[in-house]
């Protein structure tokens, strides 16, 4: 699985042309003097969504303790039920029924979490090949356990993600070698850097602190007496907090990794003397001051976004000559693609190096992708989905624990208890893997940026990616010379 391409001549001249046309894009300038320029030059970036996450927080956490509270350890002991009269219609518990249950939720992501960091030097590969080949038997093992316990809507909807996880891997089986190999060289460059790795442990501790108290709002809520309708409301608006919440931290960590690798890549190498003094610790201030608005920004569209590019361009490959559904497909496509150029994780790279606002960052990394035909690499690999996949395998073995205990205790809180456990175990598992996504991106910027930088570091891995980068090319222009061919004879006919 894991045959390496040859390197011929046709790819030497073609990553030479990229060489050039990536020099003269720079203007003559060092990519060396563009980080020092814009290490001086750094200002507050997208503010207002910086303080739209703040009062979000400090709202949503007095909203979390108040709810729990109210619960724990005594039935309405703020007295809140007076103010929800219609909407009553459960036996109400106490908070401290049901949050041991989270914090086993949050136990076991965490020790997923740290086992895949762990893991990174020795089994990551292997790793993320069972993510890629169990998690559709896991979802379609979910769907009969959902059946099982009569639970028709949730076992229809996993059984169609099952579904969806499956036809995605056979419409990109083909990219998974060279996917893999990135991997591969991702991992090898993060283990490369320890610290890199303590930051994303310090990051899982401060998500934990914020679960402790997520969770305890949480456990009020199914506690209440409120109706199942109620309840769920009150559920998904904490879910969607949790999600930005945890996206914005995992992003915090990818602009910092991210701005560590492209510097050690940049000065070839982790001992070279021309590195920074305290280069982790300027990163980190960076991420956590003026750049930490446009992070809370890009937070809320790009994983979405990405996720919806995925499922389109596997099922984009596989419609055949079915001009309709084809050209429906192709609308969304370039819908998509359209806000890809706005909110895509390579900004975060650019957001660490240069200190841009997040959509100046997008739209210059796409920009230098495409013009120096990178893009079509990037299209290639499928290092995000697989990530993806082993963030959503550990979030379902986390919320898979926590609902079997729920279904011995209380059958009718499964389904509830279950969903937001599985939130809590993406979390945290996704806390471990943008470690590696983050060096994955670096090196596709520093690629378009300067294909030398990637040569000094690994030119076995260089020709790789050039001879990949130049058959891409070939295969686009081929489609594109075919697609011609089929569509004169229609604009003939029309014209006639």
């Amino acid at each position: 699985m894991m045959d390496s391409p040859s390197f011929s001549s046709s790819s030497s001249d073609f990553a030479s042309a990229i060489q050039s046309a990536s020099r003269s894009r720079r203007s003559g300038g060092g990519s060396s003097e563009m980080v020092a320029a814009a290490e001086q030059s750094r200002r507050w970036h997208d503010v207002f969504w910086l303080g739209i996450f703040v009062i979000h927080l400090i709202a949503l956490g007095f909203l979390l303790g108040v709810l729990g509270l109210n619960r724990f350890e005594k039935e309405n002991r703020l007295n809140i039920d007076k103010y929800t009269p219609g909407l009553t219609g459960n036996h109400a518990g106490l908070t401290e029924t049901y949050w041991p249950l989270y914090a086993a939720a949050g136990g076991i992501g965490t020790v997923l979490g740290w086992t895949w960091l762990l893991l990174l030097g020795s089994q990551a590969t292997q790793m993320m090949k069972v993510s890629v080949h169990i998690l559709t038997t896991y979802l379609a093992v979910i769907s009969v356990l959902c059946f099982w316990t009569n639970q028709i809507f949730w076992g229809v909807a996993f059984a169609v993600g099952a579904a969806l996880q499956f036809l995605y891997v056979i419409s990109v089986i083909d990219r998974l070698p060279f996917t893999m190999l990135v991997l591969q060289k991702a991992v090898k460059m993060v283990w490369n850097l320890p610290e890199v790795m303590r930051v994303s442990y310090a990051f899982m501790f401060a998500v934990l602190l914020w679960m402790a108290l997520w969770s305890f709002g949480a456990a009020g809520v199914v506690a209440s007496n409120l109706s199942d309708g109620g309840r769920w409301w009150l559920l998904v608006v904490f879910s969607v907090s949790l999600f930005w919440t945890g996206a914005v931290l995992c992003n915090t960590v990818h602009v910092i990794v991210s701005g560590m690798v492209f510097l050690v890549l940049l000065h070839g190498g982790r001992e070279a003397a021309s590195i920074p003094a305290n280069s982790l610790m300027k990163s980190l201030q960076y991420a956590l001051t003026t750049s930490f608005g446009s992070i809370c920004y890009g937070s809320l569209f790009t994983a979405a976004i990405r996720t919806l590019r995925w499922e389109i361009r596997g099922l984009r490959s596989k419609i055949g000559n079915n001009e309709c559904l084809l050209c429906c497909v192709d609308f969304l496509f370039h819908l998509v693609e359209t806000l890809v150029r706005f909110f895509n994780k390579y900004a975060y790279v650019q957001i660490a190096v240069n200190g841009k606002s997040f959509n100046n960052s997008a739209r210059d990394a796409w920009e230098l992708f495409q013009s120096t035909g990178v893009e079509a690499l990037v299209a290639y690999d499928c290092s995000g989905a697989v990530l993806l996949m082993g963030t959503i395998f550990g979030g379902l073995i986390t919320g898979t624990c926590a609902g079997v205990w729920a279904w011995v205790k209380w059958s009718d809180r499964v389904i509830m208890i279950g969903s937001t456990s599985m939130l809590m175990g993406m979390v945290l598992v996704g806390l471990a893997m943008v470690v590696v996504e983050s060096a994955v991106t670096s090196i596709y910027i520093c690629y378009a940026e300067d294909p030398l930088l990637i040569q000094r570091w690994d030119a076995e891995f260089f020709n790789q990616m050039s001879e990949t980068l130049h058959h891409r090319l070939q295969y686009r222009s081929a489609r594109a010379r075919d697609y011609r061919f089929h569509d004169d004879p229609i604009r003939e006919n029309a014209s006639i």
